[in-house]
């Protein structure tokens, strides 16, 4: 008989802001199995001494560390399942959870999700819709690749999140400049994906993201979301919009590609958030990322369904069959703040109540520099979150909780062409 407790791992809990509605329903849910939750984490605690049981800090973002870490915390517990929802992360969770012997990504499904030039080759191979692309190694490279794929083309890095250092080239001239940004930012990223750029076709059509369960290899969808971007020719992220009842949840042909891709990655068990184009040739995959969707979107789902995130990880993580049959039908949406130049922070006022209004919060301190692309990514000040019965009602009041955030900054100029960006702090999902 083993003495050991058994516990539930979780590989850095992410910000407060962006993840304790998840982090509470799990720890619940361990309590009512038994099971210890057992973090580690790459700052000191302060909110998450409430919901964890045992709590190690060390650097995450080293993961032979990590491993290490994890490897001596499993030699005092019987690992049940290894949690993670941070991107920067998905690789060594999957690793230690094949490690442990527990459900996860699979090896196979964690490179196809983390790696977007390895998941674009697999997808391609299948006979899956892909735009033609090309994992350019310099300038040179990237300039042939676009003119054999014809433009307009997208140029991003091969291995980051939340749509940072991509940009659309409609000619050589804006593909010069879009190479450097993608390389540029690839280089804050994962050592092994560092430099180049990956040359794609532009996939037109409108964007959305799912976020889906996979157990034993099934794909179980949850819920759609409606993205909205800005700040052309980049793609930040501005804004999201989750209707229980989306007609493209019972979209055969949205249904069968999401299906068919994940069963060509390998990917075995978890949450993934899916990003696809609805072009006029079908629905295309932009990428698979191993995890839930960032940008609160699964708390949208869960106000807009009664679908909980939290209960679906926690069982995929443990190897049961989740529930994800929704038990409401609304809409809700959330909308983020960005500034119109470069500033520094002075004050951010969101509204406490309005029509629809869920809730709202700022993003930043004061004090905090924001910076758009390409000098930075993410530059946000606040967001506000509505739910209503209908879509263009949601819309309406995301627009009306917006025009209620007040922001005193001031402007800044650029940085110089060439600088090394920096991570938006304090803006990101994990806790850098």
């Amino acid at each position: 008989m083993n003495p050991n407790p058994g516990a539930l791992f979780v590989i850095g809990s992410g910000l407060k802001l962006y993840r304790e509605y998840l982090v509470r329903t799990v720890a619940a849910r361990a309590r009512e199995s038994g099971l210890r939750l057992v973090l580690i984490n790459n700052l000191k605690p302060t909110w998450q001494h409430e919901y964890f049981d045992d709590i190690t800090v060390v650097n995450v973002f080293d993961h032979a560390l990590l491993a290490e870490t994890a490897r001596e915390l499993a030699s005092r517990y019987t690992v049940a399942g290894v949690l993670c929802w941070d991107e920067p992360l998905v690789m060594p969770a999957a690793e230690l959870a094949a490690e442990f012997g527990v459900p996860g990504l699979s090896i196979p499904g964690v490179h196809g999700c983390r790696d977007k030039h390895s998941c674009r080759v697999r997808l391609t191979a299948a006979g899956l819709p892909q735009p033609g692309f090309h994992l350019a190694a310099d300038l040179g490279d990237a300039r042939a690749a676009a003119a054999r794929i014809g433009y307009p083309v997208i140029v991003k890095p091969r291995a980051l999140g939340a749509s940072m250092g991509v940009s659309l080239a409609r000619d050589e001239q804006e593909l010069d400049a879009a190479y450097r940004v993608a390389h540029e930012a690839s280089l804050v990223g994962d050592e092994p994906y560092r430099g180049g750029a990956i040359v794609e076709g532009f996939a037109d059509g409108p964007e959305i993201s799912i976020d889906g369960a996979v157990h034993k290899g099934e794909y179980l969808p949850m819920f759609v979301a409606r993205k909205s971007t800005g700040l052309p020719p980049f793609f930040e992220e501005t804004g999201h919009l989750v209707d229980a009842a989306d007609p493209l949840l019972r979209d055969e042909d949205l249904l069968g590609v999401l299906a068919g891709a994940h069963r060509v990655l390998g990917i075995e068990n978890g949450i993934t958030h899916t990003e696809v184009r609805l072009t006029a040739r079908g629905p295309v995959i932009i990428e698979v990322n191993g995890r839930l969707g960032g940008d609160l979107i699964p708390f949208l789902g869960r106000t807009a369904t009664g679908i909980d995130p939290g209960s679906v990880l926690f069982d995929v993580a443990t190897g049961q069959r989740p529930d994800v049959t929704p038990t409401r039908s609304e809409v809700a949406g959330i909308r983020f703040g960005y500034p119109d130049h470069d500033c520094v922070v002075h004050s951010v006022e969101v509204p406490g109540a309005g029509p629809g209004l869920v809730t709202a919060s700022a993003m930043v301190e004061p004090g905090t520099t924001l910076r758009l692309p390409p000098g930075g990514y993410i530059a946000r000040h606040s967001f506000v979150v509505c739910q209503a019965p209908d879509p263009q009602t949601c819309l309406d009041r995301l627009e009306h909780a917006a025009s209620l955030v007040a922001v005193e900054a001031v402007e800044i100029e650029p940085p110089p062409a060439g600088s090394t960006l920096e991570m938006p702090a304090g803006l990101l999902d994990v806790d850098e």
